[in-house]
């Protein structure tokens, strides 16, 4: 976990909901029924402001939605190469990892999503499930960003920004399809995890178990096994009776 998520909703309805502007000024990408590592998403930042000469203003904060690339590269790593490998990152250990804990302290952002995909193992096969809120609203995945640095022919650097889902012990029924899931932020918690000046979230690792209660966890079809599948019906449920049971297909890891 998390591998593959959907996102489902336009810039201006998530800004909303995450009371943010919204800043992908036209690059966000379109609703992701099977978003996959390396792929565009939107996520949710707060930082202060800068003036025209590039000064943040300390009094000041601003929540926005920005455009990120899942996988997170750290701002030494030499190429965009192990983006893959860091689309998430331990909770238990984000804070002490090289890799993860400068973006842990001064970078944290939230993931929205309209629910998270896992396969639970079993006889020659995986069945994936489709994890999401049972009321419509969005999932706030707590996140953390980096940026890299990309050698541009024109501009001579061009900044990437990339990001990576924060998972911890899967609690209550989502222990039945797997021991990893993403770390979930309730709405009381979303100030302080994205606020950039403070430098320790460690009061904010633990799950939230009212919030986890309340997710729907349903079987789904085989076909999101493949990134190449990417419609609505990826998230409907579907029978597990033998009658009905889907053909297995290649999982394709992520």
């Amino acid at each position: 976990m998390c591998g593959r998520y959907a996102s489902t909703k336009d810039p201006a309805l998530l800004a909303a909901e995450f009371d943010a502007v919204d800043a992908t000024e036209g690059d966000a990408p379109g609703p992701d029924y099977n978003v996959a590592p390396t792929k565009s998403v939107l996520a949710v930042v707060q930082r202060h402001p800068r003036d025209e000469s590039g000064e943040p203003d300390p009094s000041v904060t601003e929540r926005s939605l920005r455009v990120m690339r899942w996988g997170l590269v750290p701002h030494w790593a030499k190429d965009l190469s192990g983006a893959a490998k860091m689309i998430n990152a331990r909770a238990e250990s984000v804070l002490a990892k090289p890799s993860y804990r400068d973006s842990a302290a001064k970078r944290r952002c939230i993931i929205p999503a309209a629910g998270w995909y896992e396969w639970q193992p079993g006889e020659g096969r995986k069945q994936p499930y489709f994890i999401n809120p049972n009321d419509g609203s969005s999932l706030a995945m707590a996140g953390i960003w980096s940026v890299w640095w990309q050698p541009d022919e024109e501009l001579g650097r061009k900044a990437v920004i990339t990001c990576a889902v924060l998972t911890i012990d899967a609690i209550g029924e989502m222990t039945t399809v797997h021991h990893r899931m993403p770390l979930l932020l309730p709405r009381d918690h979303w100030e302080s995890w994205l606020d950039p000046d403070s430098t320790d979230p460690s009061g904010l690792l633990e799950p939230d178990p009212t919030l986890v209660s309340e997710l729907e966890l349903r079987p789904v079809s085989t076909a999101v096994n493949s990134v190449r599948n990417n419609t609505p019906d990826l998230m409907d449920p579907i029978s597990l009776t033998a009658d009905a049971m889907p053909e297995p297909t290649l999982f394709e890891k992520s």
